[in-house]
């Protein structure tokens, strides 16, 4: 789908066909548009193919040839877990997102759609002006940014509640909850050390052009991804221990169920061995009549359930 937008008066607006100085906007773009694009408007085949493709990771390019500077970055993303476990599990991503610097235009291009863009696009982000690319582009990169804050948070807070789940039952949806959420941990790790890569190469200026009062936005963008990058690395620490610890939870519960059943054992094993011993077929056994073997079986019954009762054995 190709949108185009165009600042007009300080009002971002959408405009029907495509302007110098405007902004295209290809979420999940068919054939037909990934060619509009490269004839067109003249975006490089490789920049398309870079910026559609699933794994790419962050990082910068440019051709000398046609001045076009391609800016690839990752940005979170949310989504349900599969069907069948409960409704609050999420899985968290992240996912590429192209960026075009060319002479006229900048077109952004995805493989889904995103709230960054949609709040690009629907005026939530202030101060945008479609025919200044490069503060444009870090207007989009603080949005990032701070989505990644506010996914951090949610993951937070949802493992938070889970953490409660667990201590009350060790479902294995909880587990598997927690095992989703320490996942898209390391995920936004990963990103986020490649998005602060990015930033810094553009902070040199030698690939997009600088201007003065653009510096303090960028520096806003870099505090953004470092608050980010500390923000995960404390979750995933606090993630990380809170796994281990009901790890050894779950462990010492099997051995206390096992323990458990290992002592109920012994204990019907008893009138199993003096039964045995009075149901043979030879001569010479102490009082062999049927109430003796039984009171008999009772008592070693009893000794061996006070016995193991002081040694604290069925806890």
């Amino acid at each position: 789908m190709l949108k185009f937008y165009k600042t007009i008066d300080n009002v971002t607006r959408e405009i029907q066909t495509p302007e110098a100085g405007c902004w295209i906007s290809a979420v999940s773009p068919s054939e037909e548009e990934r060619n509009f694009l490269i004839e067109k408007i003249g975006v490089l085949p490789e920049f398309v193919r870079a910026s559609l493709d699933f794994d790419e990771s962050s990082h910068i390019d440019f051709d000398d040839d046609e001045n076009q500077t391609l800016v690839i970055i990752d940005y979170p993303s949310d989504e349900e877990s599969q069907e069948g476990f409960d409704k609050d599990t999420l899985q968290y991503t992240t996912l590429p997102l192209g960026v075009v610097l060319m002479k006229g235009y900048i077109v952004t291009m995805c493989l889904y759609e995103n709230l960054n863009i949609d709040d690009m696009a629907n005026g939530v982000v202030r101060n945008i002006n479609t025919a200044m690319k490069t503060r444009f582009l870090l207007l989009l990169l603080l949005r990032i940014s701070q989505r990644y804050q506010i996914y951090l948070r949610q993951i937070d807070r949802l493992s938070s509640l889970t953490e409660q789940r667990l201590h009350k039952s060790m479902r294995n949806e909880e587990l598997i909850q927690m095992l989703g959420l320490e996942k898209s941990l390391v995920y936004f790790s990963t990103s986020l050390k490649t998005d602060e890569i990015t930033l810094n190469k553009i902070m040199r200026g030698k690939f997009i052009k600088l201007y003065e009062e653009d510096q303090d936005l960028l520096e806003d963008v870099l505090i953004e991804i470092h608050q980010a990058i500390e923000m995960c690395n404390i979750y995933s620490n606090i993630l990380s221990g809170t796994m281990d610890a009901f790890a050894s939870v779950i462990s010492n519960n099997l051995n206390i169920v096992m323990k458990v059943l290992t002592v109920i054992t012994i204990v019907m094993a008893i009138p199993n061995i003096i039964f045995s011993f009075y149901g043979m077929n030879v001569t010479g056994l102490p009082i062999a009549e049927w109430w003796f073997p039984t009171l008999l079986a009772v008592i070693a019954c009893l000794i061996a359930t006070f016995i193991f009762k002081k040694k604290d054995m069925f806890h």
